[in-house]
């Protein structure tokens, strides 16, 4: 009884301190990332897309052909699995998806201007692949 008590409290506080904050922990696509610093926050560079792609969940962005994207951190490939970076699109023309991160394939995108080398390798975390 004490025990059921003391999990609806802290799921009552959980739900008073995050309210409405839901997801899931999708599944890693890699074990480790490239980035400019340490906490992996500036971005690395400015890409634009050569072709569109459509994100198969909630893990990916859609970006269109022309469009340009913040590249924020790049996934180390491993074993056959593809390459992939982090990034969000940039434009006015693409208001309703500024701000959302999301990993994208780097074979469909051409860097048109490098900040910041890559050069730091960072283990990514649960949350890398946290999906609201």
């Amino acid at each position: 009884m004490t025990l059921t008590i003391n999990l609806v409290i802290l799921f009552l506080c959980f739900e008073v301190t995050y309210p409405g904050v839901s997801g899931i922990f999708m599944g890693k696509l890699a074990s480790k990332k490239l980035c400019a610093d340490e906490e992996c926050v500036y971005t690395i560079s400015l890409a634009r897309a050569e072709d569109d792609y459509n994100a198969p969940d909630c893990r990916f962005i859609n970006i269109k052909k022309g469009q340009l994207i913040y590249v924020y951190s790049k996934l180390v490939r491993e074993r056959e699995a593809g390459e992939f970076w982090a990034g969000s699109v940039y434009g006015e023309e693409y208001e309703d998806q500024m701000g959302t991160v999301g990993y994208f394939p780097s074979s469909l995108v051409s860097e048109q201007h490098v900040y910041q080398e890559a050069n730091k390798t960072i283990p990514t975390m649960a949350i890398d692949f946290f999906c609201e």
